[in-house]
C-alpha cells in the first residue's frame, strides 16, 4: 500500500503541474533556458534478446515518444548486447564516443557496468538505468515495482494451490539471473507471500534468464523431487516458465502444477489460455517507455521542474542512494483478466491470440 500511495501522489503531482501550465518550464523556473533543443540524441542501451519486449515494445514506444517530445528532431541510437556483459560495455563507451546526449541503460550485470556508468558521467553525460538498477553514479531510475512483481507471483500460486495450500506442498523456484538486481526484489517479493505458507523443496538463480537453463534446472528438481510430488513452481518470467513447462512434459507430467511467469509475451498468454500456465505478471510496457522517454528528453533540455515531478520515489543501489526515481505498477495476467490487460492495453489483438490452437480455449472464456 505505500508503495500504491507513492505511485498515486506522482502521479498526481504530475497532474498538478500540468494543470499549472509548468511542465512546461524549463531549469530552476519558467525564465530559465533549455541546455538542449530538440536536436536531442539519446542512447538506449537493452539487454538481451531471450525476452521478446525489448525489440518488439521498449525500443519503438522509446522511439515514438522521442519523436513526439522533440517535434520529430530529436533521434535514439539504440544497441542490444543479447546478454553479453562485455558488449554491453563497449556499447556504452561507443555511445560515449559519439557523444549522445544522455543513455538510457537497462544493465546486463549491474555491477559490472558500474565503470563505464562513471566513464559517461565524467563525459558529462547523464545515465538514467531503465528497468534494471545499474551501479555508478547514475543520475535516474524507472522501473515496475520489482518486490510488488514478485508478491503478486507469490500471491497468484497460493490462489491457485486453493484454500487447502500447506507447508507440505512442495515449490520449486526457479528464479532470474544472479547478475539482475531485478532478480533479487522478484525472489524476495515472492518469498515473502510463500515463506511459512509451503516447502521450498528446491531452488535456483537462472543465468542469463535463459529458457534452456531453467528447464535443465526443473529437470534436476523433477529427478530430485519426483514428477508427482511438485505442487507448484515458481517461474521468474514467461521466457523460464515455458523452459519449465517443457521440463515437466519430457518428464511424462500430464496433468502440469501452477506454474508462475512474468511479462505476458503472447505466448505465455496462449498458455494461460491454454491451461499450461496459471498466471503471468503484466507490466504496462507504454507506460515504463513512454515515463522513461519523457525523463530522458527533460534531462537532458534541463527541464528540471518536469524531471522532479516524473522522479518522485527515491531507491538506493549498492552505490548511490536516494536516486530519483518512478516505480510503475503491475498487475496479474490470469484467464479472467485478459480482457483488461493486454487487450484493454492493445499489446495483443484477439486475433493474434486465438490461433486456431486457442480459438476453442479463448471462446470458452469469451474471448471471440
Amino acid at each position: 500500500m505505500r508503495r500504491i500511495a507513492i505511485a498515486v501522489a506522482a502521479s498526481t503531482m504530475t497532474l498538478s503541474l500540468a494543470g499549472c501550465g509548468v511542465l512546461d518550464a524549463t531549469g530552476d523556473g519558467a525564465s530559465a533556458s533549455p541546455t538542449k533543443g530538440d536536436d536531442v540524441t539519446i542512447g538506449l542501451l537493452l539487454p538481451e534478446k531471450a525476452n521478446t519486449r525489448y525489440d518488439k515494445f521498449d525500443y519503438p514506444i522509446i522511439k515514438n515518444k522521442v519523436a513526439e517530445l522533440t517535434h520529430k528532431k530529436g533521434k535514439v541510437e539504440y544497441a542490444n548486447a543479447d546478454a553479453d556483459a562485455a558488449r554491453q560495455a563497449g556499447q556504452l563507451q561507443q555511445m560515449i564516443d559519439d557523444k549522445v546526449d544522455v543513455i538510457l541503460l537497462d544493465a546486463v550485470d549491474s555491477h559490472a557496468i558500474a565503470g563505464q556508468v562513471k566513464k559517461a558521467k565524467d563525459a558529462g553525460i547523464p545515465v538514467i538505468a531503465y528497468d534494471r538498477l545499474a551501479e555508478g553514479p547514475i543520475d535516474a531510475y524507472i522501473s515496475f515495482d520489482n518486490e510488488l512483481v514478485g508478491e503478486v507471483q507469490g500471491r497468484s500460486l497460493l490462489e491457485a494451490l486453493g484454500s487447502n495450500a500447506d507447508t507440505s506442498d512442495k515449490v520449486v523456484m526457479v528464479n532470474g539471473s544472479p547478475t539482475d538486481p531485478n532478480a533479487k526484489q522478484f525472489k524476495q517479493g515472492a518469498l515473502s507471500e510463500l515463506n511459512g505458507k509451503v516447502t521450498l523443496a528446491d531452488t535456483f538463480d537462472t543465468p542469463d534468464w535463459k529458457p534452456e537453463n531453467a528447464q535443465a534446472e526443473m529437470t534436476e528438481a523433477i529427478n530430485k523431487i519426483g514428477k508427482n510430488n511438485i505442487a507448484g513452481v515458481y517461474a521468474a518470467n514467461d521466457g523460464m516458465a515455458g523452459g519449465v513447462i517443457k521440463a515437466l512434459k519430457a518428464a511424462g507430467v500430464t496433468s502440469l502444477p501452477p506454474i508462475t511467469g512474468q511479462d505476458s509475451e503472447l505466448d505465455a498468454v496462449q498458455r494461460v489460455i491454454g491451461g499450461e500456465q496459471y498466471m503471468s505478471v503484466y507490466k504496462s510496457y507504454p507506460d515504463e517507455a513512454e515515463a522513461a522517454a519523457q525523463m530522458a528528453v527533460t534531462k537532458v533540455q534541463g527541464k528540471d521542474i518536469q524531471f522532479d515531478a516524473l522522479t518522485q520515489d527515491k531507491v538506493d543501489s549498492p552505490t548511490a542512494k536516494d536516486i530519483p526515481s518512478k516505480l510503475v505498477q503491475v498487475s496479474a495476467l490470469t484467464k479472467d483478466s485478459i480482457k483488461d490487460t493486454v487487450l484493454a492495453d492493445g499489446i495483443y489483438t484477439i486475433g493474434e491470440i486465438c490461433t486456431p490452437k486457442y480459438k476453442a480455449a479463448c471462446a470458452a472464456i469469451g474471448l471471440k
